[in-house]
């Protein structure tokens, strides 16, 4: 189960303290879980993949991030093994993480995390470094770490069977599928659709967040919740309560997703 994470997109500049804020926040509730199952060999809904295999992704592509942003030049070696072991790549690293102690891997995590909220804390919001072929900046660096902690969180509550309470850290989520919707066709090789979309999520407070122009005939609505379980993967359209109207915008639930 890879998530490489590719985008070239421009991000506008957020509220750096707020989505940072949030990353640690979703971080912290994940771990609330975790540390509340003490056998982490149970299955998740990603196949081959235990609990210990989550936390392993997410510590181990933390330790990445981080040093991509310290030691570029050094990082290119990374890049190479993941040109070189291909679609196993991700999957290898979670499985030596898998691998270690349930104490040695949720201490890993916890000092992984908060030394990376403090890097990217520390360094300018437009700073450029490498990633998965691309160049991020921690301005697009921090929703995509915030969006793959839910997003394997999910995973980890949907295999424990424990209720999660959606909030508003999911607009990240959403705004990363919103902007980067070119992502989600051009995975299938497919060319982005030319009009404008207009989206519609009704958010955990009550609120509607939108995204697009009032007149777009290409239109997505439904819950905040659903449409990010739909960009992550994690639920097919169908099993969730989006709506699309316009066959553009059918064409992107289909598709839709925020890592290659």
């Amino acid at each position: 189960m890879a998530d490489v994470l590719n985008y070239n997109l421009a991000v506008p500049r957020v509220d750096d303290a707020g989505v940072l804020s949030a990353l640690v926040a979703e971080g912290d509730d994940l771990d609330v879980l975790v540390t509340a199952v003490d056998d982490w060999s149970g299955p998740t809904p990603a196949p081959g993949w235990t609990v210990a295999h989550q936390i392993a992704h997410l510590a181990w592509a933390d330790s990445n991030a981080l040093s991509a942003m310290r030691t570029p030049d050094a990082f290119d070696a990374e890049l190479a093994r993941a040109e070189a072991e291909g679609s196993g790549y991700a999957d290898k690293a979670a499985t030596a993480g898998a691998a270690k102690p349930r104490s040695v891997l949720l201490d890993e995590w916890r000092a992984g995390r908060a030394e990376l909220a403090a890097v990217l804390r520390d360094t300018p919001w437009d700073h450029a470094f490498p990633w998965y072929m691309s160049k991020v900046t921690p301005a697009l660096m921090v929703p995509l770490r915030l969006m793959e902690t839910w997003a394997h969180g999910q995973d980890v509550f949907d295999a424990v069977g424990a209720a999660r309470r959606p909030t508003g850290r999911l607009q990240h989520v959403a705004s990363l599928g919103v902007l980067g919707r070119g992502l989600s066709f051009a995975a299938l090789g497919l060319p982005e659709p030319a009009g404008p979309f207009r989206i519609e999520l009704a958010a955990p407070d009550g609120q509607t967040w939108v995204w697009g122009p009032e007149a777009a005939t290409q239109r997505v609505q439904g819950s905040a919740r659903d449409f990010c379980l739909c960009l992550t993967r994690r639920r097919p359209w169908p099993e969730t309560d989006m709506t699309a109207t316009g066959e553009d915008a059918q064409k992107w639930l289909k598709v839709a997703r925020v890592f290659l």
